[in-house]
């Protein structure tokens, strides 16, 4: 009996899910050599190959199993979404078992069958992962209330647009699962709280608002762009973010412009207001700038409130 010792290199699995619009096939567009399954025509303005857009469930199975059978064809198949090819599968089975809907088969045997046909093509996506080929699978999100037992109230939950019984599997069977937001920053002006910013990130660690994980260290919260995952999916040394790097990312999150950094800056006496930010030294920008940002932020929202009361 053979005993395999170490880290087993291979292709990954990857779920990509988030709100419509927030660019989760632009996203897997940037995998290397991408081959899309497109059910819904998302891809029609990206630059991208695909197959012509399956028609029914037995279009999808037999894509994944051409890849199967033409390995060299792509690095990456990407289905394009997990939703709507549920809805394919669902679709397939009414029309086989000549149902009126799923629940035509009784007592939720309907979505039983679906989820064991999803199944099905889950296994097939794991012979191209073994092919040496990635897999993204994307899908929409939706909320879901949730209640804790022996809690008060309830809260929002982002999930999986599909199923309550393939979402678990699709879950279980990927290595990373992303979820893709807009990041809201929320001020308070004049004693009203408006929302600014919209920054389009995505979460790699499980919380109690939305489903996600990683097997590879990933950070909590990334923006939404390949480059924050390149080095897992290409086994590259992950890129260390700079102080410079580093402030730019909150300067964007908190839509903060050089020239208000350098109007604060100024108002200190650290340097004067024409100074350019990029000729602050390294260690002022880590020792001073970004390890008070918090009150920074605050400093420049309370100037311009005061900018507008005295116009």
């Amino acid at each position: 009996m053979n005993i395999i010792k170490g880290i087993m290199e291979s292709s990954l699995k990857v779920v990509i899910y988030g709100i419509e619009g927030v660019g989760k096939s632009t996203i897997a567009a940037q995998f290397p050599f991408p081959l899309f399954i497109d059910t819904e025509g998302s891809t029609q303005a990206l630059d991208v190959a695909r197959f012509e857009a399956p028609k029914r469930w037995q279009d999808v199975l037999d894509m994944v199993q051409y890849v199967n059978d033409h390995p060299d064809i792509c690095k990456t198949l990407v289905l394009d979404t997990a939703d709507w090819a549920e809805k394919m599968a669902a679709e397939w089975l009414c029309e086989k078992n000549r149902w009126d809907g799923l629940e035509s088969a009784g007592y939720g045997k309907g979505y039983t069958y679906a989820a064991e046909e999803f199944g099905r093509l889950l296994d097939l996506l794991n012979k191209v992962v073994e092919k040496g080929i990635n897999v993204v699978v994307i899908a929409h999100s939706q909320l879901r209330k949730v209640e804790l037992p022996d809690e008060m109230g309830a809260f929002d939950k982002y999930e999986l647009k599909t199923s309550k019984k393939v979402a678990p599997l699709i879950k279980e069977w990927a290595d990373v699962v992303l979820f893709c937001n807009y990041k809201t920053m929320v001020v308070n002006v004049d004693g009203k709280n408006k929302a600014q910013g919209g920054q389009r990130v995505m979460y790699a660690t499980h919380t109690s608002y939305w489903d996600a994980k990683n097997r590879f260290g990933l950070p909590d919260e990334m923006p939404l762009d390949y480059s924050a995952i390149r080095h897992v999916v290409e086994r590259t040394v992950a890129p260390q973010e700079t102080c410079r790097d580093k402030l730019r990312r909150l300067m964007d999150e908190a839509a903060v412009t050089e020239a208000d950094i350098q109007q604060v800056v100024a108002a200190r006496g650290h340097y004067p207001a024409e100074t350019p930010v990029s000729d602050y030294p390294d260690k002022f920008v880590n020792g001073w700038i970004i390890k008070y940002w918090g009150q920074i932020v605050d400093m420049i929202h309370n100037t311009a409130k005061e900018e507008v009361n005295n116009a």
